[in-house]
């Protein structure tokens, strides 16, 4: 794109079609965009086999457990409905909460977004990000680090006030979680604390295991237990003697089953909560990019091609939205949900064969299978004709 075109381009790339595209896929589901507005945004790290970029390929902390290798950082903005809005790629030393604000800054300047309620992860905090937010206008949910903030660790889960009940324990598997929430105010900012009785079950029958098995293990006198990480958190003591520290254990029982969220926003603290457990679908989807996608990993060199490689991505996670969306739309009742294996695999099957009788040649179509006929019903699309002539 020509120069005059360059605003708002990314501080690692320019204005390419790229944009052009992802603004248009944007435009086309605009109306979807009315009242309170949302978005997702979380990161990931792709790592590289190789150098890497000239200006990606960077040491950092690695999502993938490859410190060793040298990787890009993606980050990824959805819709309240779980579709990519665009993707953004910074070199593998990015810190996760200096990139959120200039993901915000350029969803305003491309998109025309006005008022929009952005949903990220707690890596993502900091007192200086949620300022400018607010300078924007934009309303936030943004976890809050329960042991890493002073106010949220001294004050806020501090705070006694009863929980509300908002999903009770769960009669089978597939009911959704049990969930309890509750508003506390400090000064001006707002929290909403919220607690999953299962995961707090969960968190102390795991802190028991722990203690237990350290107790035995001291008995031994078995220094090498210092070296489990488990074991440490509950461990005091000097290089001659260890014991378990029954303060950090106590402290530790504080936050079993609760996380907390950080809101300037009007809504119920359930609906906080929510839209917060919301986020797990960008999760997701990150997982599905680099398993089922095999994004992972990234054997270019060059820094275009590269961002080439993390869009086909993209543009591939929102073709699957498009028609896992439109399987649901034309799925009878008596229709069992398809995974996406199964609509992979009844697609692969599918194939022709050239067959010559008679002088005359056909084409011979495989058996459809039922997933690959749903998903050609839902797309619009006719079956070819099981044989057809060749002329």
């Amino acid at each position: 794109m020509a120069k005059d075109e360059q605003d708002g381009a990314a501080p690692f790339s320019p204005r390419c079609t790229k944009d052009l595209i992802e603004e248009e896929l944007f435009a086309r589901r605009r109306n979807l965009f009315n009242g309170l507005d949302l978005v997702f945004f979380d990161t990931t790290s792709i790592y590289f086999e190789g150098n890497g970029g000239s200006t990606l390929g960077r040491h950092g902390h690695s999502k993938d457990h490859r410190p060793d290798l040298r990787q890009l950082v993606v980050g990824m903005v959805l819709d309240h409905t779980g579709y990519p809005v665009c993707a953004e790629i910074w070199p593998g030393n990015t810190a996760d909460v200096s990139s959120l604000i200039p993901v915000a800054k350029r969803l305003k300047k491309r998109f025309g977004v006005g008022q929009v309620c952005v949903v990220a992860d707690r890596g993502m905090v900091s007192k200086a990000t949620k300022k400018t937010l607010e300078e924007m206008g934009w309303f936030y949910i943004l976890g809050a680090r329960m042991r890493g903030e002073k106010e949220v660790r001294d004050i806020v889960l501090a705070d006694d006030a009863p929980f509300t009940e908002i999903t009770g324990e769960r009669k089978k598997s597939k009911d959704p979680a049990p969930l309890r929430v509750k508003d506390v105010k400090v000064g001006d900012a707002r929290y909403v604390v919220c607690l999953n009785e299962e995961e707090a079950r969960k968190d102390r029958h795991d802190r028991e295991a722990i203690l237990a098995s350290l107790s035995e293990a001291l008995k031994r006198g078995d220094k090498a237990l210092v070296g489990n990480k488990g074991y440490r958190r509950y461990l005091s003591g000097g290089e001659k003697s260890f014991a378990i520290d029954w303060a950090k254990a106590e402290e530790d029982a504080r936050y079993d089953g609760k996380w907390v969220l950080s809101t300037n926003t009007a809504l119920p603290a359930e609906e906080v909560a929510r839209k917060y457990k919301q986020l797990l679908m960008v999760e997701d989807i990150f997982r599905q990019s680099k398993t089922l996608l095999e994004t992972r990993p990234v054997f270019h060199k060059c820094d275009e091609t590269i961002r080439g490689h993390v869009w086909c991505a993209f543009l591939a996670l929102t073709l699957r939205k498009e028609l896992r969306d439109r399987l649901e739309q034309s799925r009878k009742e008596d229709e069992v949900r398809l995974e996406w294996a199964d609509i992979i695999q009844g697609l692969e099957a599918l194939g022709e064969a050239e067959i010559s009788t008679g002088g005359k040649r056909y084409m011979m179509r495989t058996e459809a299978k039922k997933a690959a006929i749903r998903a050609f019903s839902a797309v619009g699309m006719a079956l070819p004709p099981v044989i057809r002539a060749i002329e």
